[in-house]
């Protein structure tokens, strides 16, 4: 239809189908049998012919202003998609949970804003697992394992998720020497699904026996907890890295490993495969690996 409406155009311009096949580069019976085509789909003639010049009819002038303005607008959109394919710009939406949304993704925003500042960024923070292409999101934060061949998963960081508790906590607490010792005290569980038990890890993997009845769905919403004495939480290492310099929070039994998990976890930044990955998505990735992993790699 496209191709239709530029010959149309052509052929108004010059006047000539013999010139707009020379612009074209094609046949004129080429450039004829598409004007009769365009005709013919919109049943009505545009063009009136002989042998030696073409003019419009009344439909054809009415409809010559929209054909213009359509393929102008192609032109500019075409235009618009090349430089979106060189420069970073446009809209980026990014999804990510509510806890690394907020400790680790929005502090470094500000920077790549200053370093990308035609890039325009939606963020979405969500307990909801978001699906790329329904939800239109360009780059989505995850933990755990990628199932879907159609998405690229790139690695920022480990979870590393230890105990930790608040030393006002643990002053009133029973003694903790040792993982069994769980079950005396109040175990602040993480209610992400599959993410609620919590296993040691070593050379045979054990799930553990916890005590409590508290559960939050977020994990900011375990740290606010902690840091409230309400006990022991199982906690990715990044989300409470300040409260543990400051002394606010202090790990326990750090001389094992724990994962709410059977295996260790990492976070990924996930976005559709494809041939051509806009720059928006590129320079994103790349830009929060540098910050977060200090190794900045290429898409």
């Amino acid at each position: 239809m496209i191709k239709r409406l530029q010959y149309f155009n052509a052929v108004v311009e010059t006047g000539s189908i013999s010139e707009t096949s020379r612009v074209f580069d094609v046949q004129p019976s080429s450039v004829s049998r598409q004007l009769a085509a365009l005709e013919e789909e919109l049943g009505v003639r545009l063009i009136n012919r002989n042998t030696r010049t073409v003019s419009l009819t009344e439909a054809g002038q009415t409809f010559y202003s929209y054909s213009q303005h359509i393929v102008a607008s192609l032109d500019e959109a075409r235009r618009t998609i090349n430089d979106l394919q060189d420069i970073p710009k446009g809209k980026l939406v990014v999804s990510a949970t509510v806890g690394y949304g907020e400790v680790v993704l929005l502090p470094l925003i500000n920077e790549f804003r200053r370093r990308y500042p035609e890039v325009d960024i939606r963020i979405e923070l969500s307990e909801r697992v978001k699906d790329l292409i329904e939800d239109n999101i360009d780059v989505a934060i995850r933990s755990g394992e990628l199932a879907d061949s159609s998405l690229v998963a790139r690695k920022l960081q480990n979870n590393d998720f230890i105990l930790c508790a608040s030393p006002e906590y643990l002053e009133l607490a029973p003694e903790l020497n040792c993982p069994q010792d769980l079950t005396e005290h109040h175990c602040i569980r993480y209610g992400y699904a599959g993410w609620q038990h919590w296993y040691l890890i070593g050379e045979e993997l054990e799930k553990l026996s916890i005590g409590g009845g508290l559960e939050v769905n977020t994990v900011n919403g375990q740290k606010q907890l902690l840091l409230s004495h309400c006990g022991i939480a199982l906690i990715p290492l990044w989300a409470v890295a300040s409260e543990l310099a400051d002394g606010r929070l202090q790990q326990v039994l750090a001389e094992y490993r724990f994962s709410p998990q059977a295996t260790p976890t990492a976070t990924y930044a996930i976005y559709l495969k494809r041939e051509m990955v806009p720059p928006k998505v590129r320079v994103f990735i790349d830009y929060l690996i540098e910050k977060i992993h200090g190794n900045k790699q290429e898409l």
